[in-house]
């Protein structure tokens, strides 16, 4: 598995996890993406960088102009592995369900 921690790293910022959401719409140039940030180009490009480290997006460099795009399989992979929490909780809540069955019986 690649490095979950540097997915959930980047994924711990709300600008961060607001550029993935503006990339789910497609490519886009590095300054579409910084527009909506009340922040300087320089540090939505840190922003950019560490997603680009956790392999949440690649950016590109075309003529002059950066363009970056989704790479969403880090994102699955981090899914994936809290489904297994999710299959422990649906089970707790089974036994959970089971022993109330089991109580109301013995009433």
């Amino acid at each position: 598995m690649p490095d979950i921690d540097a997915t959930f790293n980047a994924l711990s910022d709300k600008t961060r996890r607001a550029i993935l959401e503006r990339l789910m719409q497609g490519d886009a140039k590095l300054s579409e993406v910084a527009e909506p940030f009340d922040m300087s180009q320089t540090a939505v490009s840190k922003h950019v960088r560490i997603l680009s480290d956790a392999g949440l997006l690649k950016v590109e460099k075309r003529g002059r102009t950066r363009y970056c795009s989704l790479n969403a399989t880090p994102l699955r992979e981090a899914n994936e592995w809290i489904g297994n929490y999710q299959k422990f909780w649906l089970q707790q809540f089974d036994n959970l369900a089971a022993f109330l069955i089991e109580e109301e019986k013995d009433k």
